[in-house]
């Protein structure tokens, strides 16, 4: 009967042991599911696919000319930059043009804002420019926790090019999260919201999308102050305004300049924001080369001068030797020229759009914005953009030559 008893016990002990011994391990798979669904989230973009990228985000590389860069240092992650995919970035610009009187004008000091806001970003490694594939033995190193990749900047302009199959292709194949933005250039018709939706991605990758939805707003907010203001202009009021760059390049091969053609993102700025005419209407696209008999024929009521190969500001036009034949033109003798920010590598828009819509709302409708002091108000912009003081502030002004505009 003893006996019967101690084997009833050990029965009774192992069976207690096993069931607790299961219900452990049942505790621990459900632990570890928790923890690698906490350590991951998932991040839509902008090709739809969904890409888990790790909640604690340490490292990224980027492929943008500054918008990933500028919403990045927005929400306080500029910290994990490791490596950049745009020399533009990197880089200290000059201009320089010839006068009448056998003189130069010149200017110094140009960047892209990045540079003020991150001065580190000049020392970070180059894993992409354009004109170049990407150097992926580099990207490697850097051991990346997620790639940001903005198709339509310079490095990769065409959304469907075998560039950027390869690229992407390339760092899927090496196990590297990889997020995929497609600015405005991207779509058959650009609009500016399609910026908001790229930083809406950003800001998912970070966790931190209503930061990030607020910066958006707050863009948004400044462009509806243009169309609100110039809604009600009638068809035979709007000014015809032409987006003309003083391209040095095509001038050297006996154009005039390029301008910006109809479904563009400068196209959309003239004639659905601030509602105005585009000079040009006779081609598609960015970056049409026109000759000087062209821009004569065309007369625009105004002309914004825009990056393109450099920066050139309302003088370059009006003073320089090599357009003397210009001269004659409406805008120039009427004062309608204006120059849009420094933007080094324009490809794409970047978080100061507002401002280009506010320089071209200010030549085409001055006496509608008379109120509004450009240069006050860029100080303003870039304050509530990036946190940033007025000092800085002032900073970024000069690195995007708008100081033209302090009166």
């Amino acid at each position: 009967m003893k006996k019967v008893c101690i084997i009833t016990l050990v029965l009774a002990t192992l069976l207690l042991t096993a069931v607790f011994a299961g219900c452990t391990g049942q505790d621990t798979e459900q632990k570890v599911m928790k923890t690698t669904g906490d350590q991951y989230r998932t991040v839509t973009d902008s090709r739809g696919v969904a890409v888990e990228v790790p909640s604690d985000i340490n490292r990224v590389v980027t492929v943008s000319d500054g918008l990933v860069e500028g919403v990045m240092y927005a929400l306080g992650e500029e910290d994990t930059l490791v490596g950049i995919g745009s020399s533009c970035i990197q880089r200290d610009w000059t201009y320089s043009y010839p006068t009448d009187d056998g003189g130069y004008v010149n200017g110094s000091g140009g960047c892209n804002v990045m540079q003020v806001l991150n001065p580190e970003i000049k020392k970070l490694p180059l894993v992409m420019e354009s004109g170049a594939a990407m150097n992926y033995e580099t990207l490697s190193s850097l051991n990346p926790d997620v790639v940001i990749l903005r198709l339509g900047s310079c490095s990769i302009q065409e959304k469907d090019s075998e560039t950027a199959k390869k690229t992407i292709e390339t760092v899927e194949s090496l196990g590297i999260p990889l997020i995929v933005l497609y600015s405005p250039n991207c779509y058959s018709e650009p609009t500016l919201t399609q910026i908001s939706d790229e930083i809406e991605i950003i800001g998912n990758v970070f966790g931190k999308k209503e930061e990030a939805v607020e910066i958006a707003e707050y863009l948004e907010s400044q462009v509806a102050l243009v169309e609100e203001r110039t809604s009600g202009i009638s068809e035979d009021e709007k000014p015809s305004v032409l987006m003309f760059g003083l391209s040095p390049t095509h001038r050297a091969q006996g154009g005039a300049g390029v301008v910006q053609g109809l479904a563009t993102t400068e196209s959309y700025m003239i004639e659905d924001v601030v509602n105005a005419k585009n000079a040009y209407q006779v081609d598609v696209g960015t970056f049409q080369i026109v000759n000087t008999e062209q821009v004569l024929a065309l007369d625009p009521d105004v002309i914004v001068l825009c990056t393109a190969w450099g920066y050139h500001p309302p003088g370059e036009l009006t003073d320089a030797t090599y357009y003397s034949s210009l001269r004659e033109l409406s805008a120039v003798k009427n004062g309608r020229v204006m120059s849009l920010p420094w933007t080094p590598c324009n490809c794409a828009k970047r978080l100061e759009y507002p401002i280009d819509v506010i320089v071209i709302a200010k030549a085409a409708y001055p006496e509608l914005f008379e109120d509004l002091a450009l240069d006050d108000w860029v100080l303003e912009f870039y304050m509530n953009v990036y946190d940033v003081d007025q000092t800085t502030a002032e900073k970024l002004r000069t690195a995007q030559w708008m100081d033209w505009c302090v009166d």
